[in-house]
C-alpha cells in the first residue's frame, strides 16, 4: 500500500520523506488555508519535494471552471493530479482532464455508486472517506471494501485512495482490505511506530545494559 501525507505542511513532508516512506501527498482548500500560503507556491514546494503524485484541487462548482483550474494548477509540475469533486460536474470535468492525459483524483466518495461512475470516467485515484463515514455511524472500511470488490471485478484501474484517516487502526485496516493507497496526517503515519510493548522492551534493555557498564561508544 502506498502512503500519502495528507497536509500542505512542507516541513512535515520534508521530515517523511527523509524516510522513504512518502509516495504521494494530498491537499485541499482547507489544508492550504492551514498553511497560510499561496497555493502555487506551496504546492510547487512539495512537488519539489516528492516524485509521486501531489494532489491539488480545483473549487469550482461547474465542470468547465474544474477544468480550467485543473489546467492552471497542473502547470505547478508535472506531477500535480488534479482534484475534483465527486459531483456529476467533477464526473464530467474527471472524464475530460483524463482524456487530455491529466492524473484526476476524484475526492468527496462516500458510496460504492460514486466510485463505480468515478471508475468509468477514468478517475486515476478514487477517495472514499472513512472517517467522516463513522462519523454518522457508518463503517467506512466497508466502503472500502465494497469498492476493492468492485474494481476487482471489472479491473478498473482506478486506484483506490483511502481518506479520511484519524488513527494507526484505520491504516492497517486499509491495507488488508487491499487499498491501493492511503493518505493520512502525519501524526497518523508517525503513531503507526508506537507500541507499548515497544517502549516496554527498550526500557529493560536499557536497564540491563546500563547495569554491564559498557559503551559502545
Amino acid at each position: 500500500m502506498k502512503f500519502f501525507v495528507d497536509t500542505a505542511d512542507i516541513e512535515a513532508i520534508r521530515d517523511l520523506a527523509q524516510l522513504g516512506i512518502v509516495d504521494g501527498v494530498t491537499t485541499n482548500p482547507s489544508l492550504i488555508m492551514k498553511s497560510g500560503r499561496d497555493i502555487k507556491e506551496v504546492t510547487k514546494e512539495i512537488c519539489d519535494l516528492v516524485d509521486g503524485p501531489v494532489s491539488a484541487e480545483t473549487v469550482a462548482l461547474d465542470a468547465e471552471g474544474m477544468i480550467a483550474e485543473g489546467k492552471e494548477l497542473a502547470k505547478i509540475a508535472d506531477n500535480i493530479t488534479i482534484k475534483v469533486p465527486l459531483t456529476w460536474e467533477g464526473l464530467k470535468a474527471c472524464k475530460a482532464l483524463t482524456s487530455e492525459g491529466f492524473m484526476v483524483n476524484v475526492t468527496l466518495c462516500f458510496s460504492a455508486n460514486q466510485a463505480l461512475l468515478a471508475a468509468k470516467a477514468g478517475a486515476t485515484f478514487i477517495s472514499p472517506f472513512i472517517g467522516r463515514l463513522d462519523d454518522i455511524n457508518l463503517d467506512g472500511m466497508e466502503l472500502i471494501a465494497e469498492i476493492r470488490a468492485i474494481y476487482d471485478n471489472y479491473g478498473f484501474g482506478t486506484e483506490i485512495l483511502a481518506a479520511s484517516i484519524r488513527s494507526a487502526n484505520h491504516m492497517k485496516q486499509a491495507a488488508l482490505i487491499g487499498a491501493d493507497v492511503a493518505t493520512a496526517p502525519p501524526n497518523v503515519i508517525k503513531a503507526m511506530a508506537s507500541h507499548p510493548l515497544t517502549d516496554k522492551g527498550l526500557e529493560g534493555f536499557l536497564k540491563d545494559w546500563a547495569k554491564t557498564g559498557q559503551k559502545i561508544l
